[in-house]
């Protein structure tokens, strides 16, 4: 097991990002949240096994919003947090 935050730059709010990273998330059983930030960023806390959380952010970095467009993202390891779901937060 995994856990990573991700923030994630571009057209990333207003357009079903935070659900359709979700819906990837439930898929891969990826657990964590997704919470818009105040300067347009995306923030992500996610952790599951190697495999799926390295097929979860790469669904992220291609926008699993077909509306949205990702610039740029940042990646940083963390400790686990034990997560039990993947919830989209506000």
């Amino acid at each position: 097991m995994k856990s990573v935050t991700i923030q994630v730059f571009g057209r990333v709010q207003g357009v079903g990002f935070r659900y359709l990273t979700k819906m990837v998330a439930d898929k891969l059983n990826i657990k964590g949240t997704v919470a818009n930030r105040n300067d347009g960023s995306v923030f992500i806390e996610a952790e599951g096994e190697n495999d799926h959380l390295n097929e979860f952010i790469n669904a992220v970095k291609m926008s699993p919003s077909p509306s949205g467009h990702v610039e740029k993202t940042t990646i940083t390891e963390q400790t686990l947090q034990n997560f039990t779901d993947f919830r989209v937060t506000y």
